[in-house]
């Protein structure tokens, strides 16, 4: 009985360390910016609201699961990027700010740059190495839907294939 209880001590223990380790390292924009110009690397911006719900479900369901945190992590910086954010950000030379800040619902003009003018909570903004939009995936997905996109982007196979022919041999590690 004491051994068994060891053992689940044990695992319990190693199971919260994981966790601990495999949670997304959210950046600023400017963070993530600074970082890919000394260092190269595609950029994954998650585009949220304080009052989108769907955006919560994304944070609590989708972006907690170990594995997808472990591949963002490894293959992007990451940005949580609240679209409807109040202060002035300066890219590529270009200042952007919230033509109305503090009136309900308005997004910042960088949000709406990089999302093409399609304001839909959650969306993912793919940027290349170069910090130019890829593209924009809108909607919550659950972690087994979420992972293929993200191997798309981030092994680069766009450049190669079809979303559909990748889609459809994509085998995941993510459990439904």
């Amino acid at each position: 009985m004491k051994k068994s209880l060891l053992i689940l001590f044990i695992l319990s223990l190693s199971v919260a360390g994981y966790s601990q380790t495999a949670k997304i390292k959210w950046l600023t924009f400017e963070e993530a910016v600074a970082k890919s110009q000394k260092k190269p690397k595609k950029l994954f911006m998650d585009m949220y609201t304080d009052w989108c719900g769907w955006c919560v479900k994304m944070d609590e369901s989708t972006f907690s699961n170990p594995e997808i945190a472990a591949y963002i992590n490894e293959n992007f910086y990451t940005v949580k990027f609240d679209a409807e954010r109040q202060d002035t950000v300066v890219f590529e030379g270009k200042t952007y700010v919230n033509a109305n800040p503090g009136k309900k619902r308005s997004s910042h003009q960088l949000a709406q740059t990089l999302m093409q003018g399609k304001m839909s909570y959650p969306s993912y903004v793919f940027m290349g190495e170069d910090l130019k939009v890829l593209t924009v995936v809108p909607g919550f997905y659950p972690a087994d839907q979420f992972e293929p996109i993200l191997h798309f982007f981030g092994k680069e196979a766009y450049k190669t294939t079809t979303w559909e022919a990748f889609n459809a041999s994509f085998k995941g590690k993510v459990v439904k």
